[in-house]
Order: C-alpha cells, then structure tokens, then sequence
C-alpha cells in the first residue's frame, strides 16, 4: 500500500465536522502528511431572492465567501499550530459530495475525513448523507468519525471486518496503516440470512452441517494466511455468524472498539437498492468511527 502523503478533511464549521477536522490533523501529523481542508458552498446558499439588485447580490456573495475564507484560514491556522503540520485550505462551490471527491483525485489524497453530520435525520436516511454520498463515489478511503470524544488519541483496538473476496486482504492492510499500533481484530461474519435460505430451499440439517464444517475450515485458512502475510503481533481473527453489519456493530461495542475498517462493496442488486449495503448499515449503526477502504 502507498504511503498516504495527502488527506482531506471536509468542514462546515458545525460540531461534528470539527471532530473529523481535528482526527484528520491528527492522523496528518502520525503518517507525516499533510492536510488539506476543504469547504463546500451550494450555490443555492449564494442566492438571495430575485427582487434584490444584481450589484446587492454580487456584493452578497463576495462577503459571503470572504467569511467562509476566512473561517477555515482560522481553522487552519489553529491545526498547523496543534500539530505542526501543513495544511491547505479550499474553498468551493457545488454539491459537497462530488466537489469534496473531485478534489481528494486532484490533490492525490490518500485519505477523506468527514463527520456524521445529519445521518439521524428521516431525509438523510431516505437519500444519504454527504458522509455516505463520498463512500459512494470516492476513490480513495473514507474515513466517517462518529466519536464526539474531545480529546483525540491514537486508536487502540480495531476491528477489521474481511468477507474474503478479493479485495479483503487490503482491508487489515489499510487497518495497520492508520492504527499501527492499534489491536486489530479480523472478523469474518457467516452470513445467517444464506443458511436460511438455502434451508428454505429444501436443503436437509445433514447437508447444512457439512457446508458450514467446510466453509469454516476455509474460512479459517484463508484467514491464517493473511495474519501470516501482516507479521503484524497485534493482530487476532474472529469468526462469527450473523447479520453482518449489525454483528460486525456488536462485536465493535463488545470490544470497545474506536475503529471499524471495512471494505468496499460492489454488488449491485435491489436488495441493496432497498436495504442499503454493508458499508451504509455499518457507518448508520455503529458507534466509533468508521473507514471504507475504497482503494
């Protein structure tokens, strides 16, 4: 995995946002990167009624986004004297999600950083947050921090959550990456809802037992060799049943986890259209901060 030299973090000035703002400085000055953050104006927040003159209108936004400026040079400028660390500031107009995206590909960021922001309200579930509107069509891994802890420390227990398929082995990768010294957890859920219909299906108790004896045998070697490939002593495997994002949530709080990292899943079916992913079940339920590795 390549050395993560650029991360971006998005800010509205709002609480949450100064919870992402402040881990990413964090997470700048452990990796050595720097930090870039990044503000994001709807041009409809520019707009102030038809019947105002065009020259009020024009000063309007010029003041507006003088102050925007100036905020997050303010912001900045508190982070680079925190952390000793550089960072750049900028400022643009669009929709937050795709601007804070175009932006991390253009600066080759490594890493976003947002907050939580409006996940609990009836709207956000119904069309996404920008949170989970970047998990969607980012490039690089998200980072969603849910913690409202004031004071920022290093992770201390991680849990890594792998599904075995391709992409799987980068997820423990990109787990030792940002907590290096962090326990980190494998944990590979058996999916419940498969076994249930596959015994819907007509499938005997006898043939049941069978499939799980093998595929947990499976499991547990593929998830051997991978502990082997990390040479990473802090690192365990766990094996459990369940539904996944919920049972990846519960074993995150039974550990007191401070970081769930998962990877990115592709599959495009209307059940997901509907229920929503693992990535978006995970990132609504759970209660410490959550990475996708969209790398």
């Amino acid at each position: 995995m390549k050395k993560i030299q650029h991360i971006v973090a998005a800010t509205d000035f709002s609480s949450p946002a100064n919870a992402a703002t402040t881990r990413a400085a964090f997470l700048a000055q452990e990796l050595g990167a720097e930090l870039h953050l990044i503000h994001v104006v709807h041009p409809l927040d520019l707009y102030v009624g038809s019947e105002l003159s065009y020259d009020f209108q024009m000063h309007y936004q010029q003041v507006q986004q003088q102050t925007i400026k100036t905020q997050l040079e303010t912001v900045a400028k508190q982070l680079r004297e925190q952390f000793s660390i550089k960072v750049h500031a900028c400022n643009r107009i669009g929709r937050a999600y795709t601007e804070i995206a175009s932006y991390a590909a253009s600066s080759n960021a490594g890493l976003i950083v947002a907050g939580a922001q409006g996940e609990n309200s009836l709207l956000a579930k119904l069309i996404g947050s920008t949170a989970l509107r970047l998990l969607k069509i980012a490039k690089c891994p998200v980072m969603i921090v849910k913690s409202k802890s004031e004071s920022i420390k290093s992770y201390q227990q991680v849990v890594a959550a792998v599904d075995l398929s391709p992409g799987s082995v980068q997820v423990p990768v990109m787990a030792s990456t940002i907590a290096p010294t962090a326990k980190i957890e494998l944990l590979l859920i058996f999916d419940s809802n498969q076994e249930a219909h596959m015994y819907k299906a007509g499938i005997d108790e006898a043939l049941l037992d069978e499939y799980r004896t093998k595929a947990l045998t499976h499991a547990e070697q593929q998830l051997d060799d991978i502990l082997k490939a990390q040479s990473n002593g802090h690192m365990s495997r766990q094996i459990l049943n369940g539904y996944p994002p919920e049972a990846i949530c519960a074993r995150a709080k039974a550990l007191h986890a401070d970081l769930i990292v998962i990877g990115k899943h592709n599959t495009k079916n209307i059940e997901e259209w509907l229920l929503g992913s693992v990535s978006k079940g995970i990132a609504y339920a759970a209660d410490c901060d959550v990475l996708l590795n969209n790398g």
